[in-house]
């Protein structure tokens, strides 16, 4: 009986969050020899709908630090971050759920942004979040 792979799914958008999430979705994924599953927003990454400019940012993932020999797949998904992270590890049976989280004010850091608070309460597997690193 073989095992299936294990599975890590990040989500991207274009920020410093989604590339501070993405590359630590890449060395989680190598330190656990796990596909690395990057999951795409249409609507949150194209605003527009620009159809060139999500494959380029699409693109950027193999230039990940830390993404070299990481077996990777890009999922682009619907309109909604929170559900579409969700899905996609209910789906695949995901052992992590990385995600990017903005700084916040003393009196933002109140109210968890509303997307990762669904994706904390939702996710079937444990979800890493890291912020991007100051200057």
């Amino acid at each position: 009986m073989t095992e299936d792979p294990l599975t890590i799914v990040v989500g991207y958008l274009a920020t410093a969050e989604g590339r501070e999430a993405l590359e630590t979705a890449a060395l989680e994924a190598r330190s656990r020899d796990a596909e690395l599953v990057v999951v795409v927003s249409a609507k949150q990454t194209t605003g527009d709908g620009d159809v060139e400019r999500l494959r380029a940012e699409i693109a950027t993932v193999a230039d990940v630090p830390g993404a070299e020999g990481v077996s990777h797949r890009v999922v682009v998904g619907g309109n909604d971050v929170a559900e579409d992270l969700v899905s996609t590890a209910e789906q695949l049976s995901a052992e992590l759920i990385v995600i990017g989280l903005r700084r916040r004010s003393p009196v933002g850091k109140l109210i968890l942004g509303s997307n990762a608070q669904r994706i904390l309460l939702d996710a079937p597997c444990p979800v890493l979040a890291v912020k991007p690193h100051r200057p």
